[in-house]
């Protein structure tokens, strides 16, 4: 494992699109984290965001995996360029005959998406435990570790979406393709779950039924939308006699479903490879 890690690591130590994406991904939470905590001057009142408790243990677990998560985006075109790359540049084909056998490129390339999914995880939970401990109302030791699943969730669903864009990088060879083919996958479902919602269920808990079984939904499923969690939110909905009925649990068969989906991309990406002649 740790020898196929040390060819990745070397092949994306001299790219410089990554090295650019990468900083970016990891920057722009801290960007964000910052304006957050400074104080504006709206309609000469001083609003500061952090004030409104949205980096109150436990909820900051929820509300920042759920916020991170949409800059996935940045290390999926690393992902799907790391894998177009290697077509591009024949690194592929001189691998295999250096004696790496296809079994292990795509192990190695799996095992780049744990380490960049334990990375962001890490960086998550750091940047959340900081900001929580500086602006938390509460910071007593049990409401600061309660909720910690939303982090596993995070990497679970960082690695089964890293999968998906692995097997596209695989599937289409050429990144731009894989990143259209992976919108318009984004697309199809949507398609899907009107038409379920419409004209098959007619209910959105039956849509959300059988939605939860497509990989991109599967996914986002791991972490459900944090605001209606926000007191004036429900403080407003509790005003307007309107209840919130979400579930924002993290299940074992949702965790199950994305595990599932992320072996198929593995497997898939192998037999693909296996397939072709290079």
């Amino acid at each position: 494992m740790l020898r196929l890690l040390h060819i990745e690591f070397h092949k994306l130590r001299y790219s410089k699109s990554t090295k650019i994406l990468t900083i970016i991904y990891f920057l722009i939470p801290l960007s964000i984290s910052l304006i957050a905590s400074i104080d504006f001057n709206f309609i000469g009142i001083n609003v500061r965001v952090a004030d409104q408790g949205i980096f109150n243990f436990p909820y900051i677990w929820h509300f920042n995996t759920f916020l991170i998560s949409f800059l996935k985006l940045f290390l999926a075109i690393v992902i799907v360029s790391m894998m177009s790359n290697e077509y591009t540049n024949r690194t592929l084909k001189q691998n295999l005959i250096d004696g790496l056998s296809k079994k292990e490129f795509i192990l190695s390339k799996f095992y780049m998406i744990l380490a960049l999914s334990l990375a962001s995880t890490v960086f998550v939970f750091i940047l959340s435990l900081i900001l929580g401990l500086f602006f938390s109302d509460f910071t007593e030791a049990s409401i600061i570790f309660s909720d910690l699943e939303f982090i596993l969730a995070y990497f679970i669903k960082l690695v089964g979406f890293f999968s998906f864009c692995m097997f596209l990088g695989v599937l289409v060879k050429r990144s731009a393709f894989a990143l259209g083919f992976l919108f318009v996958w984004y697309i199809i479902e949507k398609i899907i779950y009107l038409i379920l919602l419409f004209k098959i269920m007619g209910t959105e808990a039956g849509a959300d039924k059988v939605m939860q079984f497509f990989p991109l939904e599967a996914t986002a499923n791991l972490i459900k939308q944090p605001f209606s969690r926000l007191n004036f939110i429900q403080t407003a909905a509790s005003q307007l006699q309107t209840d919130f009925v979400i579930d924002y649990a993290l299940h074992w068969y949702s965790i199950a479903i994305v595990i599932v989906w992320t072996a198929i991309f593995v497997w898939g990406s192998q037999a693909l490879l296996k397939k072709r002649d290079l």
